[in-house]
């Protein structure tokens, strides 16, 4: 899974706290890392450890990519 600025790589809270949004992509897909209080799980194993099927994973990665492009803070 390979996100836009190397954000696979951060802590989930950070991610959250610089983009909303993606808590709320996150959110429509059960996981929800928005409510956690240690947040310290890095997005991408946050997206890999629930067990979505390769389908969804595949979608989240794309939505938030489109995100972060669409915001000026695509690459």
């Amino acid at each position: 899974m390979e996100f836009n600025q190397n954000l696979g790589n951060q802590a989930i809270q950070d991610v959250i706290a610089t983009h909303p949004p993606i808590g709320d992509i996150l959110s429509r897909y059960d996981i929800g890392c928005v409510t956690c209080k240690v947040g310290i799980c890095l997005l991408k194993d946050v997206v890999s450890i629930h067990g979505l099927s390769k389908e969804d994973e595949a979608k989240i990665e794309s939505e938030i990519n489109t995100y972060l492009a669409d915001n000026g803070k695509g690459e």
